[in-house]
């Protein structure tokens, strides 16, 4: 098979890597990065394609946040760069816009499955029927553009519990945050009038500042930015009969015996309600692979299709809490993962 020019050029500096005496150990296996929320998926997929590909390094995965993994993944090509971004959100035009910029200019995207952002509060804590709305009025910085009064969560409605605001979540960096925006927030905020006017202005200046009214959350301390470590969040609200936690479907899946999801209007964080998009925090999750890298990077290809053998309903993902995408979206992202179609900017938005 004859190289184009840009992949010759990738697949020569990583066997220059390797004949020079560098870090030998980090190109001779797949990177990836990305989100938290994916990393025990795709930490399962590596142990098993490690298992089955033994003449393969383990592949290399962490975990840094959905946005710090893609800017990383679209800083270049080369053997320094990641192979792999594991996104709990799709990637924007503006950043597909650096990957090219930077000479990334063929990505495959991959959607592995679903997930959710779940409501959680501990098995003996607070319970309460949530909404967009909400969960707007209470975490936003400057609810529909006015000042933000809200201590007890029976400041925002009447009928909710007279117990303190607290809720740990995700950091800015994170597409669970990027997630909770879209999906919770932003729903939330343009219930009001004003607010949807501003959206739909054609003032850039309007928009901007619906953006912020919508999406700005409180920083008062009743929303505590708990990092990119889902976990930590489920042993906060473990400890706290009184707090909420926001984090992955899967995490509220493997904690089940400590955490209760809450409902969103009146529909619970479960396995059937996420794959029917019943529930208002159901989101796809993806990976993004580098084409440039897959003849250039030892095992990547191979690493690429473990995860569309793993994705099935009856698979070893849906077992620590992925959601199997619908099956004409499945079979379509099987034919990304092992034919690698490109990317094309018109599809994001």
């Amino acid at each position: 098979m004859r190289l184009q020019p840009r992949y010759a050029a990738v697949a020569l500096a990583a066997l220059a890597l390797a004949s020079c005496g560098g870090p030998v150990g980090v190109r001779d296996a797949v990177r990836a990065v990305g989100s938290s929320t994916v990393y025990p998926f795709a930490k399962l997929v590596a142990e098993n394609f490690s298992l089955s590909n033994p003449e393969f390094k383990s592949p290399i995965i962490e975990a840094n946040g959905t946005g710090s993994g893609i800017n990383l993944f679209c800083a270049g090509l080369g053997a320094n760069t990641p192979d792999i971004v594991n996104a709990s959100r799709r990637m924007k035009a503006s950043e597909f816009e650096k990957c090219v910029a930077n000479g990334v200019d063929s990505v495959t995207e991959v959607q592995v499955g679903l997930d959710g952002i779940a409501f959680g509060a501990a098995r003996n804590g607070i319970t309460m029927d949530l909404s967009p709305e909400i969960v707007y009025r209470a975490l936003a910085a400057a609810p529909y553009g006015k000042a933000q009064t809200a201590q007890l969560w029976s400041d925002v409605d009447p009928t909710l519990p007279k117990k303190p605001i607290l809720v740990y979540g995700p950091p800015s960096t994170s597409g669970t945050r990027d997630a909770l925006k879209e999906l919770i927030l932003l729903p939330g905020c343009n219930i009001d009038p004003a607010m949807k006017a501003l959206k739909d202005s054609a003032s850039e200046t309007d928009n901007d500042r619906h953006e912020q009214l919508c999406t700005e959350v409180r920083s008062d301390g009743r929303y505590v930015d708990q990092g990119e470590q889902d976990n930590l969040i489920v042993q906060k609200i473990e400890a706290n009969p009184s707090a909420v936690g926001i984090f992955g479907f899967s995490y509220l899946e493997e904690n089940i015996d400590k955490v209760q999801g809450l409902p969103m209007n009146g529909v619970a964080p479960t396995y059937a309600n996420i794959s029917s998009f019943a529930y208002p925090g159901a989101r796809p999750l993806y990976i993004y692979v580098k084409n440039a890298h897959v003849a250039a990077i030892r095992g990547l290809r191979e690493f690429v299709g473990t995860w569309a053998l793993s994705w099935e309903a009856d698979g070893p993902l849906t077992a620590i809490g992925l959601v199997t995408s619908p099956p004409d979206v499945a079979a379509r992202n099987v034919q990304a993962a092992t034919e690698f179609t490109p990317l094309k900017a018109t599809e994001l938005k």
